[in-house]
């Protein structure tokens, strides 16, 4: 195999939790131009055709299935949908994240507790219930999508001004994902199963206060924000072949915020 075919996702059968987000968006669509049998979940139950359709427009032939991360009977649901569609799951992104807290350290502690319901034991549900599957057959890789706030704590000055709060359950979370990827490669690497881990800087929207967006790029070291690809080319390599001997690794992609 030559190594621009070891890159191919061709014949896989991949899934990506919270696919309609702002990352799974790119996520999905990378999985999908490589060659990869894509599906992505969805908790808005009633927008699966709708969400299917927004990635047609695109060029992208991807299928959604119901799934709410906080809840293990949707999550097994899926799980069994789509290995009586494909027969086997090759690929998973654990991409789903829930952002219950809104009003920093003051927030209730029912906030946060719902938060670690779908955030922590909502992602341990899915990889053991995909996982195990993989596992079986010997086979598959599982990715975390993280976030650099799950490797430095929050600039407070960057939201000065601003009204914006920053959540103690995100960057709980997110460390958590990190070394939870370490022990899910731990778990499945007998059985030829591999887990990487993520995480992403900040991803410009239209939407972003440009006094932010100028903080935020002086705190970078490629002086940007994420854009709409910036995620594709590790998702590709982390799902690949081209990858086969990389476990339990955390990878930055944030423009080299934690560096400095």
């Amino acid at each position: 195999m030559t190594v621009l075919k070891s890159f191919s996702l061709e014949g896989k059968v991949a899934l990506v939790t919270g696919g309609a987000g702002k990352y799974g968006r790119q996520i999905v669509q990378a999985l999908a131009e490589a060659g990869a049998i894509t599906y992505f979940t969805s908790s808005r139950k009633d927008q699966l055709l709708q969400l299917e359709e927004s990635f047609r427009e695109t060029g992208h032939e991807v299928k959604a299935l119901y799934m709410d991360q906080g809840i293990e009977a949707t999550v097994l649901a899926a799980r069994d949908q789509l290995e009586e569609a494909e027969g086997r799951i090759d690929i998973l992104i654990n991409n789903a994240v829930a952002r219950t807290m809104k009003n920093g350290w003051a927030e209730s502690s029912e906030r946060f507790a719902e938060s670690m319901n779908v955030n922590a034991t909502g992602l341990f549900v899915v990889t053991r219930a995909f996982g195990d599957r993989m596992a079986a057959r010997q086979s598959g890789s599982i990715i975390n999508i993280g976030s650099m706030y799950g490797m430095v704590g929050p600039d407070v000055t960057m939201y000065e001004g601003l009204g914006t709060r920053v959540n103690p359950d995100y960057f709980f979370n997110k460390a958590g994902m990190i070394n939870f990827t370490r022990f899910t490669a731990s778990q499945y690497g007998s059985s030829n199963v591999r887990c990487n881990c993520i995480s992403p800087g900040g991803y410009w929207t239209p939407q972003a206060a440009e006094s932010f967006v100028e903080r935020y790029e002086q705190r970078t070291l490629l002086g940007r924000m994420a854009n709409d690809t910036d995620l594709k080319g590790v998702i590709v390599f982390l799902a690949s072949d081209a990858s086969k001997y990389i476990t339990a690794a955390n990878i930055p992609v944030d423009g080299g915020y934690t560096a400095k």
